[in-house]
């Protein structure tokens, strides 16, 4: 059931936002844009099926400090640690136990996968109860759930849930804005393309994978890992300049420039 739920969450409804990277990204700088966003998640999956109890941590690491820049881009130093931290680990705080069998499920070794469990509970309990006190004090009932999502649902569920309402769709309404699309609907069918290749490149991975993983929890990772190592790290260079508008929309540079 969790692994379900994770697969449709994050897998199909949380790509909506990353399916806009190319379209934000300057017209000359789009082929050499595809060219290392290709090959960022080739080498991704193949350092994924090679060594995973490297590459798994890393992808923790490398997430927790995307989500957060990404979603405290005017917060302090400390609440964007929080956020980074709460989002990966704050699942682990009330189910050690099962989030060490997902690591171990994921590629952790036997024994390290507890103790990453352990690591992850404690400092998940602190940024989220740091981030709800925060939430109560600037009665901002989005994070106040976000982080609830995270700390009592089932660790699977729990994190897709957090993901989708403290992340990506709040990322998702950010790239509408962008790129000028007046709902949702027409920001999806905007990107649709994309959006189905990634879906599609998702689950022949996670299938190809299966044998080597037939709980399906190590594929899901490196599939998601493979497109989302080049969201993080590609995206940002080549990305359009963002302004904040006086009503707090983030708007293309390329807009303002054009006006």
């Amino acid at each position: 059931m969790q692994l379900g739920f994770a697969i449709l969450a994050v897998g199909v409804i949380g790509m909506a936002h990353g399916a806009s990277d190319l379209a934000i990204v300057p017209r000359p700088q789009r082929p050499l844009f595809v060219t290392l966003y290709l090959t960022a998640g080739a080498a991704c999956l193949a350092w994924w099926v090679a060594d995973p109890a490297i590459a798994l941590p890393i992808f923790l690491i490398v997430s927790a400090v995307h989500f957060g820049l990404e979603d405290a881009p005017h917060g302090s130093v400390l609440e964007r640690v929080a956020r980074g931290v709460s989002l990966i680990a704050t699942p682990a705080t009330l189910h050690v136990a099962s989030l060490s069998n997902i690591l171990l499920a994921a590629g952790a070794p036997e024994g390290v996968s507890s103790i990453m469990a352990g690591s992850l509970a404690i400092s998940g309990a602190i940024a989220g109860g740091a981030l709800v006190i925060l939430s109560i004090q600037r009665t901002d009932t989005r994070l106040l759930f976000g982080t609830a999502a995270l700390l009592l649902l089932p660790p699977l569920v729990g994190f897709s849930v957090g993901f989708l309402v403290l992340h990506a769709l709040p990322q998702t309404i950010e790239r509408k804005v962008q790129l000028r699309c007046f709902s949702i609907a027409s920001y999806l069918r905007a990107v649709s393309p994309v959006l189905g290749a990634a879906v599609l490149l998702v689950v022949l991975i996670g299938i190809t994978m299966l044998s080597w993983d037939p709980t399906g929890v190590r594929p899901l990772f490196a599939a998601i890992a493979a497109l989302a190592i080049p969201h993080l790290l590609i995206t940002p260079w080549f990305a359009a300049r963002m302004y904040t508008s006086p009503v707090g929309s983030p708007i293309s540079a390329r807009r303002t420039e054009a006006a």
